[in-house]
């Protein structure tokens, strides 16, 4: 297991029971004891670290290398997954990914942003940042979704949309801003999960959803901490503090009803059960599309157009 930086401790007593469990098994030697109390101290350690997260190592978190993406959770909840292709006007885009699936006996459409594991399958994926492309062929299949009466699930994942040339020169900024408007018109129950990077209007170009949801350690902001730090102090290095200042934490989105549910991650993130995180949301999208199938087309859009309206509204 890669650890972070704040992690060292942690990784490193836990090399010293994998060492003490070889060499107790090797030579035939009860450390058990021993053992336990290297243990203890570990899940002490945990509790300790993972317990008082700041906002900058909760965005370390979520970019996690090992950390589960889109695809691995489609592959641990959902069944029968067939992906479609393009957006029917000028590519495939490989970042974004949209297929229809099964999920416990229900036909959903998934969308979301997929990264790579590897620098081959990173060029690929182009590191999870769509064209305008990928957010056209996800209004495409949006609407084929409405028209067939399926659900439709989420998964963002993105350090932003893609701001090379091409990108611009082909309508990104216009691609996002047609998927929000569009969005709000979708008339069929739509779940969102922000699971680890949830970046600029890369993510919110398939961010307006019935109900909202990030993961515990995942974040959702209108720039990331490097950029808001490199525009207001001029220093990268200052990232930890833009972290700070632009509340993106689950938890601060939450308490600006930006969000609808915080989704609980096993200790240490995601990366460290993705077979109990991917359970964990699995029940959360199911509840949350049972909610919203007992709702009539026309208060289901009602309800999204005033929740997306009062954002940022105070009184």
């Amino acid at each position: 297991m890669n650890g972070l930086d704040f992690e060292k401790d942690i990784v490193e007593l836990e090399k010293k029971i994998r060492e003490l469990k070889t060499f107790s098994s090797n030579k035939k030697i009860d450390l058990s004891s021993e053992l336990k109390c290297l243990e203890d101290k570990l899940q002490q350690k945990r509790k300790d670290t993972y317990g008082n997260l700041t906002a900058w190592q909760r965005v370390q978190i979520a970019r996690h290398p090992q950390r589960p993406y889109m695809l691995d959770y489609v592959n641990l909840i959902m069944t029968d997954f067939i992906e479609l292709h393009g957006d029917r006007a000028f590519a495939d885009d490989k970042a974004m990914v949209a297929g229809f699936a099964t999920l416990d006996n229900q036909k959903v459409l998934i969308i979301g942003q997929q990264k790579g594991r590897d620098t081959k399958e990173n060029l690929k994926r182009n590191f999870g940042c769509a064209h305008p492309e990928g957010y056209r062929k996800a209004l495409r299949l949006m609407q084929l979704a409405e028209k067939f009466e399926l659900p439709i699930v989420i998964f963002i994942d993105t350090p932003g949309a893609y701001p090379g040339i091409g990108a611009e020169e082909r309508g990104q900024a216009q691609a996002i801003a047609l998927n929000l408007r569009e969005m709000t018109t979708v008339a069929t129950p739509i779940v969102a999960t922000v699971i680890g990077e949830g970046g600029s209007g890369g993510a919110l170009g398939i961010g307006i959803a019935d109900k909202v949801n990030v993961l515990e350690n995942a974040y959702y902001s209108v720039i990331s901490p490097e950029g808001c730090a490199a525009i207001l102090w001029k220093s990268g290095t200052k990232a930890p503090d833009a972290a700070e200042v632009l509340k993106l934490t689950a938890e601060d989105l939450l308490g600006m009803g930006i969000i609808d549910e915080i989704v609980p991650e096993p200790l240490g993130g995601a990366h460290r059960d993705p077979q109990k995180m991917a359970q964990t949301l699995k029940e959360l999208i199911l509840r949350q599309l049972k909610e919203l199938k007992s709702e009539k087309k026309e208060g289901l859009l009602e309800t999204r157009y005033k929740k997306f309206r009062k954002i940022g509204a105070f009184a």
